[in-house]
C-alpha cells in the first residue's frame, strides 16, 4: 500500500491510546508459556506480538515468524527447553538473512541440540527440545540484547536457573533491566552484577496479573510530531508511567532539546511544544541503550534543520533492513547530507526539504513511521505504509486523529 502524505499546517490538539509494549508483551508471552498462571492485560495488537502468541500455541514441526525478530530470539531458546519436541523455526527472506548465530552457540554449550537447516548462522534452524540444559553460559556483552534476554526468560525454568557471563562492555542495558523486573514482577529472583546475569529457579510461580505498560518507540513518533509542530502544540498519550522498565523512555529526556515537554498525569503523558530549538547546535547522542529511536531522532533533527551525530548504533545494521543505509538514502532524496559508518549516523545541518519525495520503507515499520511526521513540513508519499502493522497497526488511524491526511495511491 502507498499513501500520500499532505503538509499541513498544524496538528489536532487530542488524546490518543497506544498499544501496548511489543517488547514487553513479547517477554511476558513467554513467560506465561512457562508460568500459565501469569495473566497478562494490555497485549501489544502488533503483528509481531500476534505471531509470538500464535507460534506458542502451535502444535506443529514448522514455525513460521515472518518478520518478527524479538520472536525468532525468544522462540529459539524457547524450544531449545521443550522436551521430546523438534521444531524448524523459520521466518521470511529477510529474516533468514538476521544472524542467530551468536544465541545458537551459546544454547548448544549449554547442551541444545540445534542445526541450521540451509546456511549456517542463520535461520531456519531445526531445534530438538531438550530438559537437560546446563545452567552456566558466556557471550559477548556487546551483542543485541535479544539473545542475552531470550537466555533470561528460560533460565527460571532450569533446575538450578541461569548465570550469564558477559564479555566485555555492556550494550542495550535497559533492556536486560527490562526483562530481570518483568521477572520480579510474577515473583523471580534475578540481578545483574558487575557482567554477571543470575537468575534464580522457579517452578511454579502463584497466580499474578501484570499490565503492560504502552510503548514508548511508537510514542517517539509523537514526540518527532510536537518537536516539528508550532508553538504550544501539544497531545496526550495513554497509558505510560514515569518509572518505565523501557529503556526509549528516555525520550522525556532527550525531546527537551527540540523545545518538547512531557507531563505525566496518572497514566497518561502530555506533550507539549514549548520552545524552539538552537539551530546553531548539534545534537550529539549516544543511543547505545536506545537504537530504536534513531531514524526518529534522525529525522526530527532534518525536519528542524538540525545537524546531529548519533552513536552506539551498531545494531541497526542487522534490524528488519540495514537501518543507518536505508537512513542515510531516504534522507538524501529529501535533501539532506548523511555520513554513515558501522555504528554512527552524523546528519549536516539542512534548511531545505524537497517536495512530493517517495520514501522507501525496506519491509521495515520504522522507517514509515519516521517519516511521516514531515508531513509538516513538505507533502511526500510511503511506499509499503502498511508495514507499521508489524509494531504499531493503528499509527495512521491514530495520525488522522491528530490531523494528518492520507490519500492510498
Amino acid at each position: 500500500m502507498k499513501i500520500k502524505l499532505h503538509q499541513i499546517d498544524r496538528i489536532k490538539n487530542d488524546t490518543l491510546d497506544i498499544t501496548g509494549s511489543k517488547s514487553e508483551t513479547n517477554r511476558l508471552l513467554i513467560l506465561q508459556a512457562l508460568y500459565p498462571e501469569i495473566e497478562i492485560d494490555n497485549l501489544s495488537n502488533s503483528d509481531d506480538s500476534k505471531l509470538m502468541k500464535k507460534a506458542l500455541l502451535s502444535t506443529k514441526k514448522l514455525v513460521d515468524i515472518h518478520h518478527a525478530g524479538t520472536a525468532m530470539r525468544f522462540l529459539t531458546a524457547y524450544f531449545s527447553i521443550q522436551g521430546n519436541r523438534e521444531v524448524t523455526l523459520t521466518g521470511s527472506q529477510r529474516m533468514q538473512e538476521r544472524p542467530i548465530k551468536i544465541l545458537v552457540d551459546a544454547l548448544s554449550a549449554m547442551g541444545a541440540d540445534i542445526s541450521y537447516v540451509k546456511n549456517e548462522g542463520y535461520p531456519p534452524i531445526k531445534i530438538k527440545g531438550t530438559d537437560q540444559l546446563n545452567n552456566v553460559v558466556s557471550l559477548k556483552a556487546n551483542v543485541s540484547s535479544q539473545y542475552i534476554s531470550a537466555l533470561m526468560l528460560i533460565g527460571p525454568s532450569l533446575p538450578e536457573g541461569i548465570k550469564i557471563t558477559l564479555q566485555g562492555e555492556l550494550t542495550s542495558v535497559p533492556y536486560i533491566m527490562m526483562t530481570l523486573s518483568l521477572l520480579k514482577d510474577i515473583g523471580i529472583s534475578g540481578e545483574l552484577k558487575g557482567n554477571v546475569i543470575v537468575v534464580q529457579p522457579k517452578k511454579v510461580v502463584s497466580p499474578v496479573k501484570v499490565v503492560v505498560e504502552s510503548d514508548w518507540s511508537s510514542a517517539s513518533y509523537f514526540y518527532s510530531i510536537i518537536a516539528l509542530s508550532e508553538l504550544n502544540s501539544s497531545v496526550t498519550l495513554y497509558s505510560y508511567k514515569k518509572d518505565s522498565y523501557q529503556g526509549d523512555s528516555l525520550l522525556a529526556k532527550i525531546y527537551q532539546e527540540f523545545g518538547v515537554s512531557t507531563t505525566f498525569i496518572d497514566n497518561a503523558i502530555i506533550l507539549k511544544k514549548n520552545s524552539k530549538p538552537n539551530i546553531e547546535k548539534q545534537i550529539v547522542l549516544d543511543l547505545s541503550d536506545s537504537p530504536d529511536i534513531a531514524q526518529t531522532i534522525a529525522v526530527t533533527c532534518f525536519g528542524l534543520g538540525l545537524g546531529c551525530y548519533l552513536t552506539g548504533l551498531h545494531t541497526l545494521k542487522i534490524k528488519e533492513t540495514d537501518r543507518l543505509t536505508a537512513l542515510k538514502i531516504e534522507i538524501e532524496k529529501l535533501g539532506g547530507n548523511v555520513l554513515i559508518t558501522d555504528d554512527s549516523l552524523e546528519l549536516r545541518p539542512n534548511t531545505s526539504i524537497l517536495d512530493g519525495i517517495t520514501i522507501d520503507t525496506y519491509n521495515d515499520h520504522r522507517m514509515a513511521m519516521a517519516f511521516a511526521p514531515l508531513a509538516l513540513k513538505t507533502s511526500l508519499y510511503i511506499n509499503e505504509a502498511d508495514v507499521v502493522s508489524k509494531s504499531y497497526p493503528d499509527f495512521w488511524d491514530d495520525l488522522h486523529k491528530i490531523g494528518f491526511k492520507t490519500i492510498q495511491i
